[in-house]
């Protein structure tokens, strides 16, 4: 069997780093560098014999034009990820869905990293063949150690004693940093953190409200801004629990990398868990239950170790070695059906 390159493809190299895709396809690339049974070649690096993008704007149709049989695309956004994210999105939602069924018809192979994804794809008639692989999580990299959890309190500048309530994403209406900011007022005696910024700049929705909050905010939440991925795990590591109160995901990285950082997390009760998840999940349908949980996670060590447990058990259906042996079935499969 040949050793394949595989050519891949990521707008965000160069602008928007601060977001789940960028994550994603950069833990693409470590998996699939971590053994030497296939090469990898990165955006302008050079060509490969199947094509795999995590993108979807012009440098995606540019790269693509030597792959005609090969291109390969993980789906991370659907028209509905627009909600929420941009201002005045249903204006723009005809455009969305135009776009979106060129990207996915692009492509010879859509992976669909959640069932949600999968429906929206076929949703637009795309007549494209769509498979599903989930987005891999690299434990070890998040795992809890009493030296990151020092360094990030160090980093965050928090006291040892402080119980943290942490949430990590884009500074827009979609992630629910309204409702983070609400909770954190009803919480005075706890500490909120949101780790995040905005990578579309002042395209991202509700820019001017979220400022004016975040600037109004009690002292016991704070906004530290994005950090490099590299920094990430410090930052997980000092928190005690994980909240995302998110509208709308596909298959999130955020509260995955939390769990492998042994944080008890809190979803919001929404339909894409359902659908995505095989385990159970801690989960609260509106602001009241949010901060009940909060409650009983800060003041019921019993309780907080249950929730732990529920949450690491999460952490099975995203296996790394599991994933990529997916993955290079599907490369092999492409590659070798490419003159059929």
């Amino acid at each position: 069997m040949k050793r394949l390159a595989i050519h891949l493809i990521s707008e965000t190299e160069f602008h928007m780093k601060g977001q789940g895709v960028h994550t994603a396809y950069m833990d693409c690339a470590d998996l699939l560098k971590n053994q030497s049974d296939v090469g990898v070649v990165v955006n302008g690096e050079g060509w490969g014999d199947v094509m795999h993008a995590h993108t979807y704007g012009p440098y995606y149709f540019w790269k693509g034009r030597r792959y005609k049989g090969r291109r390969i695309l993980t789906a991370h956004v659907i028209p509905d990820s627009a909600k929420g994210s941009l201002p005045t999105y249903s204006l723009f939602m005809p455009l969305v869905r135009w776009y979106l069924r060129r990207v996915y018809s692009y492509a010879t192979v859509c992976i669909a990293i959640s069932p949600m994804v999968e429906d929206a794809i076929r949703g637009l008639g795309v007549k494209t063949r769509v498979i599903r692989v989930f987005n891999p999580i690299a434990r070890e990299k998040f795992a809890p150690t009493a030296e990151r959890r020092a360094e990030g309190r160090r980093l965050l500048h928090l006291d040892d004693d402080a119980f943290m309530v942490l949430g990590v994403g884009q500074l827009q209406g979609r992630k629910g940093v309204d409702e983070f900011l609400d909770i954190a007022q009803a919480c005075p005696d706890l500490t909120f953190v949101w780790a995040g910024g905005r990578p579309f700049g002042p395209m991202a929705e509700g820019v001017v409200r979220l400022n004016r909050r975040i600037a109004n905010a009690g002292r016991n939440v704070f906004f530290p801004g994005m950090f490099e991925l590299d920094q990430m795990p410090l930052v997980y590591n000092a928190a005690d629990a994980f909240l995302f109160p998110s509208y709308q995901e596909n298959s999130p990285m955020a509260p995955i990398e939390a769990a492998a950082a042994g944080l008890p997390v809190i979803f919001r009760d929404i339909k894409e868990y359902a659908a995505l998840y095989k385990c159970g999940y801690l989960k609260a349908r509106n602001k009241a239950e949010f901060i009940a949980l909060i409650r009983r996670l800060a003041s019921d060590a019993a309780f907080r170790q249950e929730a732990m447990d529920i949450t690491q058990r999460l952490l099975l259906q995203f296996d790394r070695k599991k994933i990529r042996a997916q993955l290079l079935a599907l490369y092999n499969e492409v590659y070798d059906s490419r003159m059929q």
